[in-house]
């Protein structure tokens, strides 16, 4: 019978080796490996071949390599063992030979500590693998799953472009316990290339989750939708993702509900597409293909299966020609159009405070045809997530999501209006990224085409908020995670006379009165110079407001059953929870 170490880390890897077909591991001798090819020596499913010079075990690998166009595993103990490896591997390199040198290593905080045979191996020289990662020891889920994802890249990358050598640098826990009498069944990643079988769909519930992405084209819209209509597809976004089709969800109304969590989040395929988003849904795919041209392993909800390392709408075109044999239903789209009516609905106006969720509410309709519109994170970004624009005009939204700090929001915004000049450029923002960039609005090059709405309720008012965890950790937020009181602490002439100064309009609200009489002269085309659009609030409405919006349903099911995690939660401590977990996987 087949035994194996206990160590989670090294048993994912194996796991994954044997479910990607890699059979031949050539090992040198030493202490910090024992783990690994004391556990691979108990499995027939290996081939192992016995090389002390590490030097030699490199080019050995190259030419079994190169000879069964397999991938082939070196394997080395701590200190320089791992050295001896590169010449090997600069072979390997300019010959694209599948080679996983896996070197064994201490605890990762021992490096620098004088701790006998103890080296860092975090950077390896450019030509000698493709692709290097850090394989540490598992105590919680998020810790297995950061093992597989990297195991997973490392051997999809031996053969991606051509090939190549990969790295991985295994953690150890000096375990004598070889008591394991399986391998966890772990999740295998695939990259699927232009010439390569392309899996069918056969799910009944299909998403397309479109992160923050470049405007679109008519032909890959047309492909998207078509696409949506054979096999009962639904495009879930938030406003970055820029898909104007006819199957488009602004689903952030649905996923975002503290105390209802819908059936249709629950997605038995989702595709994935563009890049980060800062919307923030809590959907539950079961299964993830994620489309991009960079053939990168992201896996965001952890559930990815295929990575296609084609263009997107090479994909759709590919799948929209096949054949199907039997209609696939269309309600999944119409199940989500009508649940988010409903709960649109429920939204009134008149209780929501004055605030930047109100703001989008009675503003994302008056936005004029084919507008550009940057938003700032976080509070912008997500208040206007939670309102569609009706009149589907083909405005594009902008936001840097990339990074995702509060800073250069404006200056993005200039940028653009530089190469639009005859365009109106819009821009949504709160009053600390404002301050954090208006070194920008001195800019001598800036024209009479922009208009910024600056909501000012004078602190980060993310920290505020009734869900954030800082409202837990510290009884005076303001004082410094939220840094309230800053700029002028809602100064009524500090921004006025700054933009007044250099020749901007300047007009303010602080209600929603005043917000209403005024908005329309802030869309205006008969107005000659950029404006910005001071409009105070606080943070407690701020607050208010999201909790309102995320409140529109509530599941009384839902609700106890989250009440009563909850206190076991509490009562057990999280540490014991990831305990029990890990007991219950062996």
């Amino acid at each position: 019978m087949n035994t194996y170490t206990t160590e989670r880390n090294i048993q994912i890897l194996i796991s994954l080796l044997k479910a990607h077909n890699v059979k031949k591991v050539i090992a040198s001798p030493g202490t910090t490996n024992i783990s690994f090819v004391e556990s691979i020596r108990n499995d027939d499913f290996f081939e192992i071949f016995s090389c002390v010079d590490e030097r030699s075990a490199a080019y050995l690998a190259c030419g079994l390599a190169s000879d069964t166009k397999e991938p082939v595993v070196i394997t080395c103990t701590g200190a320089t063992a791992s050295r001896n490896y590169f010449s090997g591997l600069t072979e390997a390199y300019y010959r694209k030979l599948p080679i996983i040198a896996i070197t064994a290593t201490q605890h990762l905080g021992r490096i620098g500590q004088n701790i006998a045979q103890t080296i860092d191996r975090y950077e390896q020289p450019n030509d000698t693998v493709k692709l290097s990662v850090q394989l540490q020891s598992v105590y919680t889920d998020e810790d297995a799953w950061a093992c597989n994802v990297n195991v997973n890249k490392a051997i999809l990358e031996t053969r991606r472009n051509g090939g190549g050598p990969v790295h991985i640098n295994m953690v150890t826990t000096y375990s004598n316990d070889f008591s394991a009498k399986k391998l966890p069944r772990e999740r295998v990643i695939k990259r699927i290339q232009n010439n390569d079988i392309f899996p069918d769909i056969i799910n009944n519930k299909v998403a397309i989750f479109v992160g923050n992405h470049e405007v679109w084209s008519k032909e890959l819209t047309k492909s998207v939708d078509e696409f949506c209509e054979k096999y009962n597809g639904v495009v879930i976004c938030d406003h970055t993702s820029n898909y104007n089709g006819k199957y488009k969800i602004l689903a952030n109304l649905i996923c975002n509900q503290d105390k209802y969590k819908s059936p249709l989040m629950d997605i038995d395929l989702l595709i994935d597409i563009g890049n980060v988003s800062g919307a923030y849904m809590n959907i539950k795919p079961k299964e993830v293909w994620r489309i991009n041209p960079d053939g990168e392993v992201r896996d965001q909800f952890k559930k990815l299966k295929y990575v296609f390392q084609i263009d997107e709408l090479q994909f759709f075109e590919k799948y929209n020609h096949n054949i199907i044999k039997e209609k696939i239903s269309e309600d999944y789209y119409k199940a989500w159009f009508d649940e988010r009516e409903k709960i649109s609905k429920k939204i009134d106006d008149e209780k929501l405070p004055f605030s930047n969720i109100w703001m989008a509410k009675n503003t994302i309709n008056l936005i004029p045809d084919n507008s550009k519109v940057h938003l700032a994170i976080l509070n912008s970004l997500r208040s206007w997530n939670y309102f569609d624009n009706k009149n589907n005009n083909n405005v594009q939204f902008f936001c840097n999501t990339g990074g995702f700090g509060i800073d250069g929001v404006m200056s993005s915004m200039i940028g653009a209006s530089y190469a639009n000049p005859n365009q109106i450029i819009y821009g949504i923002i709160g009053d600390l990224a404002f301050f954090y960039d208006i070194n920008s609005l001195g800019l001598r090059n800036i024209a009479n085409n922009l208009r910024i709405i600056l909501i000012n309720n004078g602190c980060g008012t993310e920290f505020h908020n009734y869900n954030h965890r800082a409202m837990v950790a510290s009884k005076n937020v303001g004082e410094f995670t939220a840094a309230d009181g800053h700029n002028g602490n809602k100064s009524n002439t500090l921004v006025k006379d700054y933009a007044e100064n250099l020749g901007f309009k300047y007009i303010s609200a602080n209600n929603k009165k005043e917000y209403l009489d005024n908005i329309n002269e802030f869309f205006s085309n008969e107005c000659s110079k950029s404006i910005i659009f001071e409009v105070f609030t606080n943070s407690n409405d701020e607050s208010e407001a999201l909790k309102i919006i995320n409140s529109l349903i509530v599941d009384e099911k839902y609700v106890k059953k989250k009440e009563i995690k909850n206190r076991i939660k509490k009562f057990i401590g999280m540490n014991n929870i990831q305990k029990i977990k890990n007991i219950i996987k062996k």
